[in-house]
């Protein structure tokens, strides 16, 4: 009978687990994370669910002439502020899966 108590010993710390992974993820997505291109001329900011929430674009950048360069900085902007979100996803949630190995989590 032994075996019976540790395994509903771990079924108790697998939901502490779950809840604190939910409450994790919740939190991510009420951060901001910004990406910036041209010397801060474009700023994109997301959220750590990766949701574009603002594009700041500085009118000093609006070309007519050139809306090649712009488009190009906000796909720059945008990247980069991704990448830091997934950057802050993953430390965030590897913290639960350290010492697992569960291929393809996080």
């Amino acid at each position: 009978m032994r075996g019976m108590g540790n395994m509903q010993n771990m079924m108790k710390q697998m939901q502490k687990m779950q809840k604190k992974m939910a409450e994790a993820q919740e939190e991510l997505g009420e951060k901001q994370i910004e990406g910036s291109a041209g010397g801060g001329m474009v700023t994109v900011i997301v959220s750590g669910h990766k949701q574009v929430l603002d594009v700041k674009i500085n009118e000093e950048v609006v070309d007519p002439e050139d809306i090649d360069m712009l488009q190009d900085l906000v796909l720059a902007a945008t990247n980069e502020a991704l990448k830091k979100a997934d950057e802050l996803t993953n430390s965030t949630m590897g913290q639960f899966t350290k010492g697992m190995n569960l291929p393809g989590m996080f």
